[in-house]
């Protein structure tokens, strides 16, 4: 039996079953894309911490950077609670996350810090009350998660940018304002002045899809899940930290398996902290992107300004885009906020 036959005799005999709607609503149907309200000076922003813990340094720089952007400041009732290396138990980082939704004050939610445990909430998020309060989520790393499996459950964009605590360099700033406080029809994201890796074209061309993606990592971990991420026709964005090449071949060998190459096109930003260390026997970092990526006949570009790093976009997931590999540009071709 081929795959084809298995996927219509599969189909037959689900029918009668109740399977989980999560597995098969993003596929089987067009999910509506939901924009949040643009932020402006006086804003209410709940700030939340879903993964790990924010140490007393690093919530207070995030305080300063949002009252800094002219906003106001509503913690999560657990955003200062720490278990082991999670920003409190599941519940009760669940509970702040649900409940910044509920909140009629709050208008968006921004994510104090990465870290570990956004994987752990999925299956108990309430996706129901998520659509009926569309607020945008901001955050990166191991929100990744959120921001992924949030997109493809309700059609809520969120953004892929900098947590609350991060440093909010001018370059950052100047994409968090274009695409979060203003309603842009088009954006166009360049490369920073000092990029940290040169611009390495994996494969030329220019494409257009929907935003997905985040964290290789996150992205891996969710394969084989009902949050599986879904690339075909997507703009995939990815980047990563601390990870050897042979790590970055193992994930992005995942995710070819489970579809990456159905994608319009790929952004990868900067890995920071991934080559190989001197005179290793390895692959070296560019070596495995090229091994790897190269011979999709899709776009592909590595070193955006994207990932672990100060100089970084904001990219909204779901939103419409265009992707120019030999320029290094990515233009939004939609705001992301309503």
């Amino acid at each position: 039996m081929d795959r084809r036959d298995f996927a219509s005799t599969f189909a037959t005999f689900s029918s009668g079953l109740l399977l989980p709607e999560s597995l098969f609503s993003f596929q089987n149907k067009r999910m509506k894309l939901l924009k949040a309200p643009l932020l402006k000076t006086g804003s209410t922003i709940g700030l939340i911490a879903p993964a790990s813990a924010a140490t007393d340094a690093q919530y207070d720089r995030a305080v300063l950077n949002l009252e800094a952007l002219g906003l106001k400041i509503k913690p999560g009732k657990h955003v200062r609670k720490k278990y082991g290396y999670l920003g409190g138990t599941d519940a009760e980082r669940l509970a702040d996350l649900h409940d910044m939704f509920k909140d009629d004050e709050v208008e968006a939610i921004w994510c104090v810090r990465g870290g570990y445990g956004c994987a752990r909430l999925l299956p108990d998020i309430n996706f129901k009350l998520i659509k009926q309060h569309p607020k945008m989520i901001i955050g990166y790393s191991d929100i990744t998660a959120l921001l992924v499996a949030i997109y493809q459950e309700t059609g809520l964009v969120g953004c892929h940018g900098p947590l609350a605590f991060s440093e909010f360099t001018d370059y950052t700033l100047q994409h968090v304002k274009a695409t979060i406080f203003q309603k842009n029809e088009t954006h166009q994201f360049g490369l920073a002045a000092t990029p940290i890796e040169p611009l390495d074209v994996i494969h030329p061309g220019t494409a257009t899809g929907r935003l997905t993606g985040g964290n290789l990592s996150l992205l891996a971990s969710m394969m084989g899940t009902p949050y599986q991420p879904k690339f075909k026709n997507h703009l995939v964005f990815i980047e990563d930290v601390g990870e050897k090449p042979y790590r970055i071949d193992r994930m992005l060998t995942q995710l070819l398996q489970g579809g990456l190459g159905e994608a319009a096109g790929i952004l990868l930003g900067t890995f920071a902290d991934c080559k190989a260390p001197p005179n290793a026997n390895s692959l070296t970092l560019s070596q495995t992107l090229h091994d790897r990526l190269g011979k999709l006949n899709i776009p592909v570009v590595y070193g955006l300004s994207f990932g672990h790093v100060d100089d970084q976009f904001t990219l909204p997931v779901g939103v419409l885009a265009e992707l120019k590999a030999e320029s290094g540009e990515l233009v939004l071709l939609e705001s992301p906020v309503s």
